[in-house]
């Protein structure tokens, strides 16, 4: 009989384990702690001041990009914004992976945050999100409003009127929250099976909504200061099942921490007419026109949309046209 010596067992049982160490691998990124730099981010944002009453000055709004390539429509977004500096600061976290080059000229009181890699249908887009409301909040105690955007996605009106429209609701977020969608139950289970997100998240609690939202400073401190739900959500879903978190943990937590504070819809429209779990419909230039600016911005209930996506970069040339006699013509929230 073969006698092995002690060594040379530890090192043949090492090699026999390869295959399961990599197997387990594939999984064992999701019992890692967040980052350092974002837990001391999340956590001093947190805390920053609550309240902005105090303060003589307008409150502002603090526009999110959220992006992956490049702003093409900023020259929109510029004439958007000119001549209104007071109303508004612009943070973008643009993912470090991708070839981004920054808008020339660059959007005005414009910052790009530290950033990191993100990916559709996972947990970085949350945090990424979570980065945005974090510097937002503790850059400007003036900023009150955070509409989360993305590089597909234009303004539907000035900005004085989405100013005006968004102070006449101090104290609610424009967040979509939907309990009874099909797929709820499907997307809960994706997320490790029935008992995953216990004791946290029972199925009841469980919300869905877009992913873009206009929070208050009240409920991005709220976002932030959660550690709980988020620790169940940042773990990436370990079935090749899609669970999209982007379009939960928002919905979830505000639905559980403050729900009559919250409106239930959101104020970007998006087209999701031939789509089944993909992207939704991509407007391309020829689309583009007056007639459909003006169905975009009315919803089926009483309020409107002020933004929509997903938009083409090649639609920037007809908006452009048509922006200062459309989109931008002034709007008084009484006519609408």
């Amino acid at each position: 009989m073969l006698m092995l010596s002690s060594p040379l067992l530890v090192s043949l049982t090492l090699l026999l384990s390869l295959p399961l160490l990599f197997l387990l691998s594939q999984h064992l990124h999701l019992l890692t702690p967040p980052d350092a730099d974002d837990l001391a981010l999340f956590r001093r944002a947190g805390w920053a001041p609550h309240t902005t009453s105090h303060l003589s000055a307008t409150p502002k709004i603090a526009f999110l990009f959220l992006t992956n390539s490049n702003l093409s429509f900023s020259p929109l977004w510029h004439k958007f914004l000119e001549g209104q500096t007071h109303l508004f600061n612009i943070y973008i976290h643009a993912d470090p992976t991708q070839p981004i080059t920054p808008p020339d000229p660059p959007l005005p009181r414009s910052i790009f945050i530290p950033s990191k890699p993100t990916a559709r249908a996972h947990p970085s887009l949350i945090s990424a999100a979570r980065r945005l409301l974090a510097k937002a909040l503790l850059h400007d105690p003036r900023n009150h409003y955070s509409p989360l955007l993305s590089q597909h996605c234009i303004p539907l009106f000035s900005l004085p009127f989405t100013h005006s429209f968004l102070l006449s609701h101090p104290h609610h977020s424009f967040i979509e929250i939907l309990s009874h969608d099909p797929n709820l139950h499907a997307r809960y289970l994706a997320r490790g099976g029935p008992r995953a997100m216990l004791p946290q998240l029972p199925f009841s609690s469980f919300r869905v909504g877009s992913q873009f939202f206009v929070l208050t400073r009240r409920h991005a401190r709220l976002v932030l200061r959660d550690v709980s739900l988020w620790d169940k959500f940042r773990r990436p879903c370990p079935s090749d099942d899609p669970c999209y978190p982007e379009e939960h943990y928002f919905p979830t937590l505000l639905s559980m921490l403050d729900p009559h504070a919250c409106t239930g819809f959101t104020l970007t429209r998006v087209n999701w007419t031939g789509s089944w779990d993909g992207p939704p419909h991509l407007y391309t230039a020829p689309e583009i026109s007056p007639e459909l600016l003006h169905r975009l911005r009315h919803s089926n209930s009483s309020h409107v949309y002020l933004f929509a996506r997903k938009f083409a970069p090649e639609c920037l040339p007809p908006l452009m046209d048509i922006a200062d006699d459309v989109i931008f013509r002034n709007s008084t929230i009484g006519h609408l």
